[in-house]
């Protein structure tokens, strides 16, 4: 069985056991979350679709860790104007476990 959830302005297809990195959450390692914002829920022929969601469905994970990507490099360059700036961010992400998916 896989669903499609929403979460942090994103979509993403989840099936039971597998390991997602979503935007960061307001969660400890260990913590249960509960996403509720589920799009579909499909296995095999059978297929639920929300109208935006489904009522009644969720998705049980759990946080496994909490942490920041690799570093991105912005760098804004005029030419011919001796200008150049150089900046670097990094993202917070939580990474979760899905364990059970409700339809």
């Amino acid at each position: 069985m896989y669903a499609i959830v929403a979460t942090g302005g994103k979509q993403y297809r989840v099936k039971e056991g597998e390991k997602l990195r979503v935007e960061k959450l307001s969660a400890d390692t260990g913590d249960k979350v509960v996403l509720d914002q589920v799009l579909l829920v499909g296995e095999g022929e059978e297929v639920k679709v929300g109208a935006p969601y489904l009522k009644g469905a969720k998705v049980t994970a759990t946080v496994t860790e909490n942490g920041r990507g690799d570093k991105v490099k912005i760098v804004k360059f005029r030419r011919r104007k001796h200008s150049r700036r150089t900046m670097g961010h990094r993202q917070s992400y939580t990474e979760i476990e899905i364990t059970g998916i409700k339809a």
